[in-house]
């Protein structure tokens, strides 16, 4: 490996991959009830307003046209 002839500042950094702690991290807490009702209420609010906007948008989006629902103007049938 080679080495470099200048002096390395930080050269603990050079060596942190043979660095392996001791210390663990705290373990996770578990959700309270609570929490877990509010994650599926806030869930169920999401997938009901997605539902809900597809179901009013519904009619706006389909391409139904037919020949009783022309439009005319007054001056077309005016002569």
């Amino acid at each position: 490996m080679f080495r470099r002839r200048e002096p390395v500042p930080f050269a603990f950094i050079a060596e942190a991959d043979q660095f392996r702690s001791n210390v663990a991290p705290p373990p996770r807490q578990r959700a309270s009830a609570g929490e877990l009702v509010g994650r599926w209420l806030i869930g169920l609010t999401v997938v009901a307003g997605l539902v809900g906007s597809l179901l009013v948008g519904l009619p706006a989006l389909s391409a139904d046209v037919s020949p009783a629902h022309t439009q005319q103007s007054d001056a077309s049938s005016r002569h």
